[in-house]
């Protein structure tokens, strides 16, 4: 499904980059997790799939030096300048171990783990390799306390009386973590002092280069000597040396960081000399010279060479050693660096000290007679961030060629999944209307629904002249697990989503809707032309029984959302004119002059009254009243997010809050505007002023706006001013109420709790186990919703534990004026899944998308089309 991939570059191209506040000394990869550690001694934990944060271990009291995977990747090591190697349960990120040596080592430069050996291995700042058979842990003499570097021999010894000096307090919140596990003192004769006469700096364990050695331990140190370890299984794993890597100098510069590729070893010292052996030969075969300083870290993969360090720069070896490409990763020193082939994509992750980690993405990293594979979600990131290439601003002239080129872009990737496109023209100034219609599986043809999905293409402007923008606001970045840029939120990553899952149920032939696309490009300008070009061309749509829209956010950042009420509105100018010019109040003002301005002020006064309750007549009549149903879903709201922030305040004023934005109308004055200079003794000829009508369901928007010009009227007629007024409609949208009870609302809420399963409790910034919150439980007389009653439309029941949380239901206080409309012209109800979460700042600077809610999205979209009752 690889439509949209740009031709391939040399240089990787940034995937994603995670901030942190402080420096990255460390990385390990495992299949599913990035983990870094950091100056302050902390171990971050990020997935692979959506860059998120899953958590932070507070392992050290110093900075993190070394990260270690066990082969299993179920164990993962870490060295620090504490002295201690702590051993972390990578599923529960509980300590299992905390290892140390009674000698004063210094800085633990490098860890490594033989599983075969279950042994240990650590290089330390005292020249000396140490080590450890965890095999035998639980025969060893029991450690003295006083003996564990923690051990303060001031604040923790018994002074006069028996008592301790009370400690230091610890940094940050390393006692969350570092605490528990079995601590495991090494045997002093498990030591090989000077290991290499020079700081231990970097080791690693490799297949056998001999008969009679199952692996080898690889060291490299200050002294600018790599040596080669034999591993004596019979006797806890002992070292004893193989042989010693040199190339003839008498003193050579630091090995600073090795890597192994079969029998090939590539060790990098200072001042960019990159060396490569051959371990069955002990030869040196080339040695490079790298464009990076002191080269920091290396890793290999893809059958590339990547070096990076000293001055931000990253070079990329090919397999004759050329370079192949040099970019600039990091604004500072590269100290960390790995690659890793995940799901059979070739990651690149590197880590410095301008406190970021940055994902590469190594796309010509395979053979050349291969194209590498991607994921639909790789694929759907990649499109999102063309599509959001484009400056679809709508509001804007200038920007016309933009919207046509971004409506073009995304009618090509529809074609490209297999749909049959066209292009709806509206008005001649106005933006067209992509109309892409996907059949589903011919067999289910008397049977299948027809679902019409509904979004747009077009974007609030967004400039970045200040900086307020964290990025260029049109193109499309990967920072802390979100993309930000113009559109990712409103509307462009949802209809991106929605079009990746009907591509990926064709793919499977599994797509048993009929799916039709209706994406316009005048929303953000209250969707000019659309009703129109909708009844020119309904032909061409056809039938539709659903209508499907996604369009808004959650309430916060952590519960899902179903909406199934939006307000409507009136945009009104109401203007004040008289037949006089523009007049100065000293020589012409007089009591007997009607003033445009105070006709205007007086009139629009007569619109509210207290707490703005709206005076027009009957304006209130419409509005349906609430429910028991709906008051249910209130209590669900209010007991959620009072569960989660209880700072809200209390249930009633919570809800009370909630319905005066979503079930009460309202009118709004915006602005004032008047003829003449602009001088403070100006009387003005012309008085005109802004406002709006927030409709809620029922109310009709044609039968309100007639009432509004009626009574402004009526009022001024009572005035008896020579003035002329005039109002007008400048915009209409009607409300829209939704039916949560009906079928296309149920599939979605059961799509939603088997996507996202169990909603978890408030985030913390702890990974220790806790408790889940208690969610609410029905009782016995309560009204049974959807989401307590509901099954899969496959039929099949998902226990209540791997569904999760039924999501919240919702209305908003906005408005999309052309849900209604459709409702009507077609026939439909519609229902409105929401995307994003409540910080997108949609329409704001720094709008974003998380990119767990873009993966997510596209699986409840295609569980949707899937499941969505038969006929």
């Amino acid at each position: 499904m690889d439509q949209t991939r740009p031709s391939r570059d040399s240089r990787p191209s940034l995937a994603h980059r995670m901030r942190h506040n402080t420096s990255i000394l460390a990385l390990a990869v495992s299949l599913d997790r990035i983990f870094a550690g950091t100056q302050k001694g902390q171990i971050l934990a990020y997935s692979i799939d959506t860059f998120e944060r899953s958590g932070v271990i507070y392992a050290h009291r110093s900075s993190v030096l070394a990260l270690h995977l066990s082969p299993d990747r179920r164990h993962l090591f870490s060295s620090a300048g504490d002295r201690i190697v702590n051993v972390w349960d990578t599923s529960t990120f509980q300590r299992v171990y905390s290892l140390y040596s009674t000698f004063d080592v210094g800085d633990v430069f490098c860890v490594a783990y033989s599983s075969f050996l279950q042994t240990v291995y650590l290089g330390a700042q005292n020249t000396s390799i140490q080590w450890y058979d965890l095999k035998r842990k639980d025969s060893k003499t029991r450690p003295s306390p006083t003996a564990h570097p923690s051990f303060h021999r001031f604040f923790d010894s018994v002074g006069p009386g028996g008592t301790r000096t009370p400690p230091a307090q610890d940094p940050e919140d390393y006692a969350r973590h570092a605490v528990g596990g079995q601590s495991l003192q090494i045997p002093k004769q498990n030591l090989q002092q000077f290991a290499h006469f020079g700081y231990v700096y970097c080791m690693t364990l490799a297949r056998p280069v001999s008969e009679n050695a199952r692996e080898v331990l690889i060291s490299g140190g200050g002294d600018g000597i790599i040596k080669v370890w034999t591993l004596d299984e019979h006797n806890s794993g002992a070292i004893s040396e193989l042989f010693v890597l040199e190339d003839g100098r008498e003193e050579g510069e630091s090995v600073l960081t090795i890597a192994v590729d079969g029998s090939f070893l590539y060790s990098g010292r200072t001042d960019g000399e990159i060396n490569v052996w051959d371990l069955e030969t002990k030869q040196l075969l080339r040695s490079l010279k790298a464009n990076v300083g002191d080269v920091l870290t290396i890793a290999v993969g893809g059958g590339f060479l990547f070096s990076a360090g000293l001055d931000g720069i990253v070079e990329k070896f090919d397999r004759r050693y050329e370079s192949a490409s040099c970019y600039r990763a990091h604004e500072g020193r590269i100290l960390a660096s790995a690659f890793i082939e995940h799901k059979e994509r070739r990651l690149f992750v590197t880590g410095g000290n301008d406190h970021s980690i940055a994902v590469w993405d190594i796309a010509d990293c395979a053979e050349a007679s291969t194209e590498p594979k991607r994921t639909s979600n790789e694929q759907l990131s990649e499109s999102l961030k063309h599509f959001v290439s484009y400056r679809t601003v709508s509001s804007d002239p200038r920007y016309k060629p933009d919207c046509h080129r971004g409506a073009s872009f995304l009618r090509s990737v529809l074609k490209n999944f297999g749909a049959r496109t066209e292009m709806l023209a509206t008005q001649d100034t106005l933006n067209p209307i992509i109309l892409a219609k996907f059949r589903g599986n011919p067999s289910q043809s008397q049977s299948r629904r027809k679902i019409l999905f509904y979004g747009h293409y077009d974007v609030i402007a967004a400039e970045n002249e200040r900086g307020k923008w964290i990025i260029d606001p049109f193109s499309m970045e990967g920072i802390d697990g979100y993309f930000y840029g113009r559109g990712v939120s409103d509307n462009k990553g949802p209809v991106m989503a929605a079009i990746y899952a009907v591509a990926e149920l064709v793919a499977e032939k599994s797509l048993n809707s009929d799916v039709t696309f209706l994406i316009e490009g005048e929303e953000e300008c209250g969707s000019r032309g659309f009703a129109d070009a909708i009844r020119k061309n309904k032909h061409l749509i056809g039938d539709v029984d659903w209508i499907l829209l996604a369009n808004s956010y959650w309430l916060d950042d952590h519960v899902p959302c179903l909406t199934y009420g939006l307000r409507g509105v009136i945009h009104a100018t109401v203007q004040v004119e008289s037949q006089h010019p523009d007049l100065h109040s000293g020589v012409d003002g007089s009591a007997l002059l009607d003033e445009s301005l105070k006709d205007l002020v007086m009139l629009l006064a007569k619109l509210t009254g207290k707490n703005g309750h709206v005076e027009i007549p009957g304006f209130y009549d419409p509005v349906l009243p609430l429910t028991e149903d709906e008051q249910a879903l209130y209590d669900d709201i209010t007991f959620t997010l009072l569960e989660r922030n209880p700072d809200l305040g209390e249930p009633e004023a919570l809800a009370a809050s909630l319905m005066r934005r979503w079930r009460e109308a309202s009118l709004t004055i915006h602005r004032f505007q008047t003829s003449g200079p602009e001088n403070s003794t100006i009387i003005p000829r012309l008085a005109r002023a802004a406002l709006s009508m927030r409709l809620v369901p029922n109310q009709e928007a044609e039968v309100i706006a007639a009432s509004l010009i009626d009574f402004l009227h009526s009022e001024f007629d009572k005035l008896e001013s020579k003035n002329r007024l005039t109002v007008t409609i400048d915009h209409q949208a009607e409300p829209w109420l939704g039916d949560f009870n009906n079928e296309i609302f149920h599939t979605l809420e059961n799509a939603i709790m088997h996507v996202w399963g169990p909603i978890q409790p408030r985030r913390r910034s702890s990974m220790a186990p806790r408790k889940p919150l208690p969610l609410r439980k029905l009782s016995g007389d309560e009204r049974v919703t959807p989401a307590t009653s509901s099954t899969l439309a496959s039929g099949s029941v998902t226990p209540p534990n791997e569904r999760g949380r039924k999501p919240l239901y919702i209305r908003e206080g906005g408005s999309i004026p052309a849900i209604r409309f459709l409702e009507k012209e077609f026939g439909a109800p519609a229902a409105h899944l929401p995307c994003g979460q409540a910080s997108d700042s949609a329409h704001l600077n720094n709008e974003r998308l998380r990119v767990l809610n873009l993966y997510k999205s596209k699986d409840i979209f295609k569980t949707v089309f899937r499941e969505l009752p038969e006929k």
